[in-house]
């Protein structure tokens, strides 16, 4: 697997590493990373259920109105 080297500022490494209870900077920010990723895949997960019942709900035939 190929590594990246990142220069961050270390308050906030400090900071995740206490938030998340690591005791090492790669892996506070492997941590970050990885929910980021998580985030994302839950946010693509609800919008496609969303889009997905949307267009289940325009194909539907309305009924008349009135």
């Amino acid at each position: 697997m190929a590594k990246v080297t990142v220069t961050l500022d270390a308050e906030l490494v400090v900071e995740v590493m206490v938030l998340a209870g690591v005791g090492s900077p790669q892996d506070a920010v492997e941590v970050v990373v990885r929910d980021y990723i998580a985030r994302g895949h839950r946010t693509e997960t609800r919008t496609e259920l969303t889009d997905r019942n949307l267009h289940e709900t325009d194909a539907k035939p309305q009924e008349p109105q009135g």
